[in-house]
């Protein structure tokens, strides 16, 4: 399966080999039916004029058609004299499978490079082939460096790294036709990995050395390349995966990956399997494109061709696309992304509601059942998509974390199915609803419950710093993490603020923003802020304590045409009766589940 034919592979016998009966009935002489009719029946001796045969069965010699067992009617006038009666002629070979109907002797079963199918093994087996001559597999070597890297499973201390990069190559590397081998992690000692090289190229027909091939102290693999062959390129005019090494040593191609994930998938995406495409002798694979809209703006410095990855869904009549995370080594954006995003290099980027063409990365089909969720970040989301998998999996969720007032935007400009939304009005004590009233006056818009949360300060345990207020982030000892603005988190600490009498200015951090309650808990738990506003929930994850600051109500908003999509339905169908669903939801901690899944408002 998969493998690629070297040679042509023609028919060495016929399928069928020998005329054989496509029924169960009588083989007859189609010659002697002639005449047959309901008014003038035939009848057939047996054995002399007819013979019984089942399906697949030899035609004895001289018959030449078949008469099905329901078109005749059996005659005896004694136990030696049977005869069978038509009242329709046979035409010449009727319900036989002559010799050769499927494949013919000599007849062209499979091209040169062609990539084999089980139907295809079926054909050649047919024809009378049990080998037949294939590509071979161009075997990779993969060899991670550094000496901050360790092997899956070990377990982590301060300044190492799992090496998640020779997995994630080796799964690439053979899902494109090779046979990829990963090799032990070589420390950044240029001897060493020279050796490892060294082993790798004479049995290897590519060798991957990941890391170090940059231009840092540690950075060995350019110098490797030149001192065991010939360094062909370093360094690509793309973002990610800019320096990227292509090189030959003796006959093996050998390339320095960069040893960002980001970096190291696009790399080999670009590079790699092209490579391996033409030594199988396979034409370049075509990759799906769609026309979408981008739901925010993207900056891109000129000069380097950027590759963003995007989520990727359907709103009503056009494909709405949202930036991920852009960073070399965040994986998850990766995970996450339903297409890519190319800007040329001597574009700034891509203005708000631009339309573009997207590579997918998923199938169509899986982003046409793919509902958009751009709003508010909340730790739900991510119980609440794996149960949709589990209980449908056809449908997916979508989610993009821009804040609560962002979502409410998109659903204006119907780039969103729904949004998550915590809005508090000060003037009313009302959550979400004066906003909505406000920014979509003219859309049919329903308003439906998910949890009440608790906001407060995340700090570390035991609270080292003794932070009780919002006061205290005034003081010189007091690094603070913020949200971007436009998130109800984001509004709930200027207000705090304000009531206070605080500028923004006086706080250290104030303008360091992060996009998710767990990134706000992260970077408390590292030690990069002392503390920070968000969500109960994300502080007992990590494991930090919490100062409570405000109760609040986090809903859906989304149009009524998007609550009448069937995928939709299915989402508030396991917010509204999923029992395990609302257990886990509960088990997370800081929540309350007494208006889940209601209405709250409607127009």
């Amino acid at each position: 399966m998969d493998r690629i034919t070297a040679e042509p592979v023609t028919a060495l016998v016929s399928s069928p080999f020998f005329h054989s009966s496509a029924m169960d009935g009588y083989a007859v002489r189609f010659d002697a039916t002639f005449g047959a009719s309901e008014t003038t029946p035939v009848q057939l001796r047996i054995p002399g004029d007819a013979v019984y045969i089942n399906t697949g069965e030899p035609i004895p010699d001289g018959f030449n058609a078949v008469i099905m067992i329901e078109d005749v009617n059996v005659v005896t006038s004694s136990l030696e004299d049977k005869a069978i009666e038509i009242i329709k002629a046979a035409a010449p070979y009727q319900h036989i499978r002559v010799i050769g109907e499927d494949i013919v002797a000599t007849e062209l079963i499979l091209p040169e490079n062609h990539k084999i199918r089980a139907i295809d093994i079926g054909a050649a087996l047919a024809g009378g082939h049990t080998q037949i001559k294939v590509r071979k597999r161009p075997s990779v070597a993969i060899i991670p460096t550094g000496s901050e890297i360790v092997t899956p499973g070990v377990p982590l201390t301060k300044g190492k790294i799992i090496d998640s990069n020779s997995a994630m190559l080796q799964g690439l590397i053979n899902a494109s036709g090779a046979s990829a081998i990963c090799y032990p992690i070589v420390k950044d000692d240029l001897s060493e990995i020279k050796a490892a090289v060294s082993e790798a190229v004479r049995v290897h027909d590519l060798v991957l050395i990941i890391a170090g091939s940059s231009a840092g102290s540690r950075d060995y693999t350019s110098t490797v390349i030149k001192d065991l062959g010939q360094c062909i390129l370093h360094g690509v005019n793309i973002k990610p995966g800019r320096p990227l090494i292509l090189g030959t040593i003796g006959r093996c191609a050998v390339a320095g990956v960069p040893g960002y994930p980001v970096s190291a998938y696009i790399t080999i995406d670009l590079f790699i399997k092209p490579l391996i495409q033409k030594w199988l002798g396979l034409s370049a694979q075509a990759v799906e494109t769609i026309p979408a809209v981008i739901g925010r703006t993207i900056s891109s410095a000129i000069g380097q061709e950027e590759f963003v990855r995007v989520k990727v869904g359907k709103v009503g009549n056009r494909f709405v696309a949202t930036p991920l995370g852009r960073g070399a080594g965040v994986m998850m954006s990766l995970v996450r992304a339903d297409a890519m995003l190319v800007i040329p290099a001597m574009s700034e980027g891509v203005g708000a509601a631009s339309e573009v063409n997207l590579s997918l990365m998923r199938p169509k089909g899986d982003i046409l059942n793919t509902i958009v969720c751009i709003g508010s970040h909340d730790n739900t989301l991510d119980v609440l998509y794996n149960f949709l998998k589990r209980k449908y999996p056809q449908y997916s969720l979508s989610s993009a974390h821009v804040g609560s007032m962002g979502g409410i935007i998109a659903i204006k400009k119907h780039e969103a199915h729904i949004a998550g939304t915590h809005l508090l009005d000060e003037q009313t004590g009302l959550y979400n609803i004066p906003f909505i009233e406000k920014y979509l006056p003219d859309e049919k818009v329903i308003l439906v419950n998910l949890v009440y949360r608790e906001q407060g300060f995340i700090v570390r345990p035991g609270n080292p710093k003794h932070i009780s207020t919002i006061d205290d982030l005034t003081r010189e000892d007091i690094v603070f993490i913020n949200r971007q603005p436009g998130t109800g988190t984001r509004l709930l600490t200027d207000k705090c603020l304000r009531e206070r009498g605080i500028p923004g200015q006086k706080i250290r951090g104030y303008d360091t923003i992060e996009y998710t309650h767990m990134a706000v808990a992260s970077a408390v738990a590292s030690g990069r802020a002392d503390t920070g506003m968000g969500i109960l929930t994300a502080a007992i994850a990590l494991g930090l304590d919490f100062i409570p600051v405000a109760k609040e109500r986090y809903d859906f908003v989304l149009t009524q045409d998007s609550y009448a999509l069937p995928m939709v339905e299915a989402l508030f169908d396991i917010i509204r009766t999923d029992t395990a669903f609302r257990q886990t939801t509960l088990q997370m901690g800081g929540y309350d589940i007494s208006d889940m899944g209601k209405v709250m408002y409607s127009n």
